[in-house]
């Protein structure tokens, strides 16, 4: 990720991230490609590097001590993990008069 300091000059832009002070705003190319505007403020990231070798990349990110503690809160506050209860298939059947 790259920083990149913005002039007060330039207004437009000035107003974007005003208007992203206040929440997250997406914007479209004229191509219709999209990008986040975003404050990073209370923003948490991981690099965990791009090293070709995937076994050396899980190994370095194994030995991100703030990373593993963050998971391992994560995982201990039940929001992760959890699957949803959905309808059981006999119901779904039964409202659509297959059974």
């Amino acid at each position: 990720m790259k920083a990149i300091s913005v002039s007060p000059r330039a207004k437009t832009l000035n107003d974007l991230l005003k208007k992203a002070r206040r929440g997250t705003i997406i914007l479209e190319s004229a191509d219709g490609q999209q990008f986040a505007l975003m404050s990073v403020d209370d923003w948490e990231g991981f690099d965990v590097g791009s090293d070709r070798d995937f076994a050396r990349e899980v190994v370095r990110t194994r030995q991100y001590k703030k990373l593993m503690k963050s998971l391992a809160a994560r995982r201990d506050s039940g929001k992760a993990g959890k699957i949803p209860r959905g309808i059981p298939i006999a119901n779904v059947k039964k409202q659509l008069g297959l059974d």
